[in-house]
Formats: structure tokens, sequence, C-alpha cells
């Protein structure tokens, strides 16, 4: 009990937190806007450079974790557009309902890793997600474009995946990172500290962000889609994620990383994702809410491997 309550409360203290700050219009939707660009153009990268460039590489131990992480996001995905399918889903909700089933909130990993883990798991953690970005993108873009009638050519479609890709901030901090940690064996301190005081503001301005964005006002109209999504995404996906973890032999910290990732709550970028391809954006938001209430289930099991 004592795990979960030191390493879980202070990220649920901080989106409640949020959320009452947005309720008694201390902050408002211009502020979390703002507060939203400046995490993941500039201090959520910073992090992610710093965490991974700041200690010696081990390359090749911290990829064999990509892979058992990446199949059980494709199982999850390949079973959630079957459902999209057989259970016919609207082409207007399809996109939105499939990204809420393997999406994952990587601010609040974040939070919880370095917390539970300390630094060397901040730093597994911030390659994993850094090296699982790119599928996870494509997938979402995918199927927006297949359900939603995205109107373009085969050609500007792929342009538009490779253009955000190669462009996704997070992935250039993972990967400008790794390319630092194999030429250098640390930062200079002046560096260090710079990088420091950037990153602590991250995860604090991040989790009272996604507090304040948190509304359950879809939820009569949504509930149904966003429990089974939650379903996929917080029972399916982390039990998938454990046979294949098993399955590769991980063991140790990068087991309990890999749990972790699986067991978070759905992505607040899908609702932003939702909206720029035509996709409906309240059931993205009632999704994103009911997904990081009930997270707390599973994440705190995740936290006994």
């Amino acid at each position: 009990m004592t795990i979960i309550l030191d390493n879980l409360f202070p990220v649920l203290a901080l989106l409640l937190l949020g959320n009452l700050l947005k309720r008694t219009h201390t902050t408002t939707d211009a502020f979390l806007g703002v507060a939203d660009r400046l995490v993941y153009f500039v201090f959520f990268p910073a992090m992610l450079f710093w965490k991974i460039g700041g200690s010696p590489s081990d390359l090749a131990g911290e990829l064999k974790l990509v892979l058992p992480v990446t199949i059980a996001v494709l199982v999850v995905y390949g079973l959630s557009t079957a459902f999209i399918v057989l259970g016919n889903i609207g082409a207007f909700q399809a996109g939105s309902f499939s990204q809420s089933c393997f999406r994952n909130n990587t601010y609040v990993g974040m939070a919880v890793s370095l917390s539970a883990y300390g630094d060397e798991g901040g730093r597994q953690f911030a390659i994993l997600i850094g090296l699982t970005i790119p599928t996870i993108n494509v997938l979402s873009v995918a199927t927006l474009i297949w359900f939603g009638g995205y109107p373009a050519s085969p050609s500007k479609r792929i342009a538009h995946t490779a253009r955000a890709l190669a462009l996704n901030p997070l992935i250039l901090g993972c990967l400008l990172g790794i390319a630092y940690s194999r030429v250098s064996s640390g930062f200079p301190l002046f560096v260090e500290n710079t990088l420091r005081l950037a990153s602590s503001v991250t995860l604090p301005l991040a989790l009272l962000s996604i507090g304040g964005t948190l509304t359950l006002r879809g939820l009569r109209s949504h509930w149904r889609l966003s429990l089974v999504a939650s379903f996929f995404k917080l029972a399916l996906l982390p039990a998938v994620g454990f046979l294949s973890l098993t399955a590769f032999g991980i063991s140790g910290l990068p087991f309990a990383i890999g749990m972790l990732y699986v067991a978070l709550p759905t992505s607040t970028a899908l609702y932003i994702l939702s909206a720029q391809l035509n996709s409906d954006t309240t059931l993205a938001s009632t999704a994103i809410a009911i997904s990081t209430i009930l997270a707390f289930g599973p994440m705190s099991a995740a936290l006994f491997f």
C-alpha cells in the first residue's frame, strides 16, 4: 500500500489540483493551451534529452524492451480495429475510439517511473516512449484517415504522416539523447544544471494541464464506448503486455517499466489528433477522463512487478 501511496498520490494530487484551478477559473483554456505547447515542444523534449543523454548508453539492452511492448500495442490495435468493424462503430467515432485503446499518457508515466524507479527508471521509460511513438502515431493517423475519409491522396497522406514523425519533438529529444550518450559520458555541469532546472518545470505543468482539461460532459452519450475503450486500454493491453514481456524473457527493472507503460491512461494527445482529422472530439475527451480515473487501478498493480 505504501508503494502505491508514495508514487501515485503525487500524480493524483496534481491532476486534482489542475482540475480545481480550472473550475475556480484560476487557470483558463488559453493558459492550458500555452502550457500544453510549452511542455510538448520545449520542456518534455529537453527532459528526454537530459535523461537519456546524461547516462552511458546500453542501447542494445534497452532496445530489447521496445519489441515486446510494440507487439502488445499492435495486438490490441488489431483487436480494437476488429471491434470497430464488427461492432459497427461509426466512421466519425472510429478514429477517436481506436486511439483511446492503445495511446499512452507519457507525462503520467514519466512522473511515476521517476518516483518509483529513480533516474534509471526515467531513462529507460524515456527511451521506450521515444522509440514507440513512431509506431503509435502511424497507427493513429492511419486509422483516422481510413475511417474518417481524410480528404487527400495517398501520397499526401503518407507525406503528412512522415512530416509529423520527422518533426515530432519527443522523437527528436529521444534520438538526440541517444546520439549524445554514445559519444559522451555526461553533460558539462552548467548544461546539466540548465537541463535539470528546465526539466523540473515539465511534469508539474503537464499534470496540472491534464487535470484542467479533464471533463465528463460527454458521459451521457459516450459512456459505453468510453468504457469499452478503457477495457482495451487498461485491461487487455496490460494482459497482452504481460504475456509479451514474459515471452521475450524481460525481467527486473525493464519488466517493471514495460508493465507501467502498458498500464497508463490514454493520451490526451488523441483529442488534438481527432480534432485535426475530423473525428469525434467529445468521445475523445470522455475517454480520456474515464481512462485517467480508472488507470490508477492497473498502475497500482504494475508497481508491484
